[in-house]
């Protein structure tokens, strides 16, 4: 496999990887990593873990339909449609968090490469629509 179908299936890979990672840190390390800090700190880890989240659901459903096109399953004009549109911007481009010292560092590391990740897709993203119009 080559070309635009190898790149979207490594990504793909990428974000599973993350995914994976997010969630055993949430469910096996995150309760730990909050026990000694203040309840504002506890509160930012909760809502930073929620990025995560939001980053890597937007980037999975937006690789899923790139390969659901790749598969014909759908069109170009559907890809490119609101409905399969990279999402969340604001909030998942925002790039704070990995330099907040106060959180722990397994989510500091999650917070810097999810973002790193969503940006690539929403460049990916540009560039799709960009080549379909």
């Amino acid at each position: 496999m080559s070309g635009p179908t190898a790149f979207f299936n490594r990504t793909y890979d990428d974000t599973m990887a993350l995914l994976i990672e997010a969630r055993n840190y949430i469910a096996y390390n995150e309760a730990n990593d909050q026990r000694n800090l203040p309840p504002h700190v506890r509160l930012q880890v909760s809502y930073e873990s929620l990025r995560v989240t939001s980053r890597l659901t937007q980037v999975m459903a937006w690789l899923l339909a790139q390969k659901a096109l790749h598969a014909n399953e759908l069109t170009i004009e559907q890809v490119i449609s609101d409905e399969f549109a990279l999402s969340g911007g604001e909030i998942c481009s925002d790039p704070s968090g990995p330099d907040n010292e106060q959180l722990p560092a397994g989510l500091r590391g999650l917070l810097d490469r999810s973002h790193r990740l969503y940006m690539r897709v929403a460049r990916l993203d540009e560039q799709v629509r960009r080549n379909a119009a």
